[in-house]
């Protein structure tokens, strides 16, 4: 995963400066985006109440996922909170709810403290930048990258974002893992071959139910014992 010097470089000043531009959003503007992809996620992903969805606590003017969260766990879904474990390592996530013990993790950000681990089944990833392809920009530590390749099923990846966030391309490599679904306040994406396409929230909630249920299978048919002739 190690990138060339003018790589690594470009995607900092990048990241900087998408960053200052979500950070520089008005409280009225935040509010009511984060209302629209929040509905958004409701009614594209209602898959979502089945899963065991990570989340991230929201970091830099991110959208705040935990409210969408809440209201998931009464419908049976559960939540979970990324926890670095290692540089250079996938994550690890813990179960969150409301009120549950935490402590501080990396970037000072607030993590479950002790509760029970949870294997994702979907990822809700807040993005710095996300570019047509479905390609996005993180903060630089490659730890989402590392996580989707490392789970098996590999969890729903839906990319929030605000429309700001939009770039032209993050330049992916080999490495960078494409999002499943992107979701701004302008409506629901799905990455298709040559890009994005987007979806209306039915089409999404039958696509995205769709992809689950294929990833779970083949990695139980990957799992089961081979049966000698």
């Amino acid at each position: 995963m190690t990138l060339s010097p003018e790589l690594a470089q470009w995607r900092k000043a990048l990241r900087a400066s998408l960053i200052a531009r979500r950070v520089a959003a008005s409280v009225a503007d935040h509010a009511r985006w984060s209302a629209a992809i929040e509905s958004l996620l409701m009614s594209g992903f209602p898959v979502l109440k089945d899963l065991a969805m990570g989340i991230c606590w929201p970091f830099q003017a991110e959208f705040d996922a935990r409210p969408l969260a809440v209201k998931l766990l009464g419908q049976g879904a559960r939540a979970a909170l990324p926890v670095v474990i290692a540089k250079a390592q996938p994550l690890v996530f813990r179960e969150w709810f409301p009120d549950c013990p935490m402590t501080q993790g990396a970037y000072d950000l607030p993590i479950p403290d002790g509760t029970p681990l949870v294997r994702p089944t979907a990822l809700l990833v807040p993005v710095v930048g996300i570019g047509k392809q479905g390609d996005r920009l993180g903060y630089g530590g490659g730890f989402f990258d590392r996580t989707l390749a490392a789970l098996q099923p590999q969890p729903l990846s839906i990319a929030l974002a605000f429309e700001l966030s939009r770039v032209e391309t993050t330049d992916p490599q080999p490495h960078d893992i494409l999002m499943d679904f992107v979701v701004t306040e302008c409506g629901i994406q799905m990455t298709v071959p040559g890009g994005l396409q987007m979806v209306t929230p039915s089409e999404c909630a039958m696509y995205a139910e769709a992809l689950v249920v294929r990833r779970q299978l083949r990695a139980f048919k990957d799992a089961a014992p081979s049966v000698p002739a």
